[in-house]
């Protein structure tokens, strides 16, 4: 039996064309913050390693090169808190996406199954659930599923994608500790820790405040493109617990879903150097400086939204009533019904513009009309 599309939700951003189209009408252009897709050029330091490893004639190591796992378990001791991080137990990825929309297929859940995530999300743990055959559950409350058997994958994600908000380490340990008393496994996508706009810390699954120390059950997800503005390269990995990851290689071998050899030596050479991800985060701080207030002064209220690359954002009103606010303003955002139906009274505004643009849409917001 082939896989139906009906059982899959309809490709969201197909339905903001018309929006699109109205906002480019404007007399001034169209300012794109809809999607969070970086702008900035790729760091100099990441494309001398990509070309110096362009020579590649031979078929890359599906586990990735040894000095590159070694550098994700160094990143996540230096920048995230997770020391222990088992080089073995790392495992490269092509973005993201693709690991978040197969994992529930390759963890052999189907029906009957359940998989958890956030009620407000990135819908893509929603559709990777489907693809399964298992059912989704948005909920934020643990006891929504405490105790439950058929719970065998548990999604969380903070900083959130779409709202901003991060979780403290308490709540993830409790994530964890429900997780591990009836054999579900918890997923933490964490892909925008590096862009906190508090200073509060970002806990990683791995840290030993949340996982007490050991990985079992737990897998953490990242993902270079936004730090390191390597969206193009779909440069990321999982990491985590190693009798999780042993079997995800196999299968991968088996797929052939394989990071380049190039991608592997850029992506060393980006965890390794911690100075371009601080100019970026200083790029993305000055554009949100720029558009918050303007968003503010426009009659929105910016909830969360403390880390990541976004303004979660309502007019008390139906978030399509707001994209049509925008749009006659030529700005595009994206509506909150993409992520749920806890999210229909909000858009995501993109941090994610160039300087003009940013510029523009903040005076467009802040004139009074």
């Amino acid at each position: 039996m082939g896989l139906s599309p009906r059982s899959l939700p309809d490709f969201p951003w197909d339905s903001l064309a018309p929006y699109r189209a109205r906002a480019a009408a404007h007399p001034d252009g169209l300012v794109d913050l809809s999607v969070g897709t970086p702008v900035d050029p790729t760091p100099a330091v990441v494309r001398d390693a990509l070309a110096a490893a362009a020579d590649a004639p031979g078929y890359p190591t599906t586990h990735g090169t040894a000095v590159l796992r070694e550098a994700v378990a160094g990143w996540f001791a230096r920048r995230r808190h997770a020391p222990g991080v088992d080089p073995a137990a790392v495992l490269p990825t092509v973005g993201s996406k693709e690991l978040v929309a197969t994992l529930p297929a390759y963890l052999g859940l189907g029906e009957g199954d359940i998989v958890v995530h956030p009620r407000a999300a990135y819908p893509t743990y929603d559709v990777g659930a489907r693809l399964a055959g298992a059912t989704p559950l948005a909920a934020d409350d643990v006891d929504a599923w405490r105790g439950n058997p058929a719970v065998r994958l548990v999604w969380v994600n903070s900083p959130s994608n779409p709202t901003g908000a991060v979780a403290p380490a308490e709540h993830l340990a409790e994530v964890v500790a429900a997780a591990r008393e009836i054999g579900a496994l918890v997923a933490s996508d964490e892909c925008y820790a590096e862009l906190s706009w508090t200073g509060a810390p970002v806990p990683s699954i791995l840290d030993p405040a949340v996982c007490g120390g050991s990985h079992e059950g737990v897998l953490a997800v990242y993902s270079l493109s936004k730090q390191s503005n390597l969206a193009g390269y779909r440069a990321a990995f999982v990491a985590g617990d190693p009798a999780v990851i042993a079997p995800l290689l196999e299968v991968r071998k088996h797929a052939g879903l394989i990071v380049p050899a190039p991608v592997q030596a850029a992506m060393v050479a980006a965890l390794r150097d911690d100075a371009h991800v601080a100019e970026q985060k200083e790029r993305y701080r000055a554009r949100r400086a720029a558009l918050l207030p303007a968003v503010e002064s426009a009659g929105f209220r910016v909830e969360h939204s403390e880390a990541g690359l976004y303004l979660w954002a309502t007019r008390g009103e139906d978030c399509w009533q707001t994209l049509d606010y925008l749009a006659e303003r030529g700005i595009l955002a994206a509506p909150g019904a993409f992520y749920g139906e806890a999210a229909r009274r909000h858009v995501r505004i993109a941090l994610t513009a160039s300087d003009s643009g940013v510029s523009a849409a903040s005076s467009r917001l802040a004139k009074r009309e």
